[in-house]
């Protein structure tokens, strides 16, 4: 028998995309950040690191969803999206109630992370290089990667959106499929 490969193709290379390893660099930060600017019990510990895991592994199984449902796909991508809107208000939080300056877009600063960052999503050298830092440096950075992902993320949705405009959802490709298989 032969094997209809256009049926259910099965994506979900996740850990190729971009916005997914940005999303595991944030984690890494997240979680490395959290630990040390606050006591340990404090429940913003736990908010913090499981938005940001949130934001990562939703992207995981929305890639993997994805392949019979788009609907699914476009709906965790958005909890995804939406977890790290709720990271980046308590960064913002943390930078406010504690006097910091947060970054401005045209800040010096964070447009030397926003190229530095265009080449280099490895989790490992931003726990490295964040360890050097002061708190206000490594909120600003994480809000840097948190606004690349979401500009990321929204492009990712739209790309979601389109494949489905293009190819329909699974019920479809079933019907294509096994007219296909027919003739």
């Amino acid at each position: 028998m032969q094997q209809n490969k256009d049926f259910i193709p099965q994506r979900g290379n996740y850990k190729n995309l971009a916005v997914y390893q940005i999303a595991s660099c944030i984690y890494v930060i997240t979680y490395h950040f959290a630990n040390l600017v606050f006591s340990k019990g404090d429940r913003t510990i736990d908010q913090m690191v499981q938005a940001a895991r949130s934001g990562k592994q939703n992207i995981a199984e929305a890639s993997i969803d994805g392949n019979t449902s788009r609907e699914m796909e476009i709906k965790l991508m958005n909890v995804a999206r939406g977890s790290m809107h709720e990271l980046q208000a308590d960064y913002e939080d943390f930078l406010l109630t504690h006097g910091f300056t947060q970054w401005g877009n045209d800040d010096p600063r964070t447009i030397q992370m926003r190229n530095y960052a265009r080449n280099h999503n490895d989790p490992q050298i931003y726990l490295e290089k964040i360890k050097q830092r002061s708190p206000e440096t490594i909120a600003n950075v994480a809000l840097t990667l948190i606004h690349q992902y979401d500009f990321l993320m929204v492009r990712l949705i739209e790309r979601i959106k389109q494949r489905f405009l293009e190819e329909g959802g699974i019920k479809e490709e079933m019907y294509r499929a096994r007219t296909n298989y027919r003739k």
